[in-house]
């Protein structure tokens, strides 16, 4: 496994800690379908909400923020899995979003970003 898929996979972890410490509740990780891939599926319990994330984790701010990673393909690609997950799910009646987690790993620490609502 390479070293940027260990980070990958150190973000995801911390992402979920700090998402089940903030009401959230975790679905399914790595969702995977032709479209694309969903990082993170949880449930916000505070806003009955289903919720998807994009987690971008990086060691230095070399190339900008994580966030700015997240272009139009990738948008479009998050849409077209959403879309796959909700009809593949059976998934009706409740509100969706999609938000993205930055973790930024330093001197081993991860200090995480929620920014809600993306699109």
């Amino acid at each position: 496994m390479t070293n940027k898929k260990n980070i990958g996979n150190l973000g995801e972890s911390k992402s979920i800690e700090y998402l089940e410490k903030n009401y959230y509740q975790i679905i399914e990780r790595n969702f995977f379908c032709r479209f694309g891939e969903i990082d993170i599926i949880a449930i916000d319990i505070k806003r009955n909400e289903l919720v998807f994330f994009e987690v971008k984790t990086r060691t230095n701010l070399l190339y900008g923020m994580p966030i700015e990673s997240i272009n139009n393909k990738k948008i479009k690609n998050i849409k077209r899995t959403i879309n796959y997950y909700l009809i593949n799910k059976k998934v009706k009646n409740i509100d969706i979003r999609i938000d993205a987690i930055e973790v930024f790993v330093h001197n081993n620490k991860c200090i995480i970003h929620h920014v809600k609502q993306i699109l």
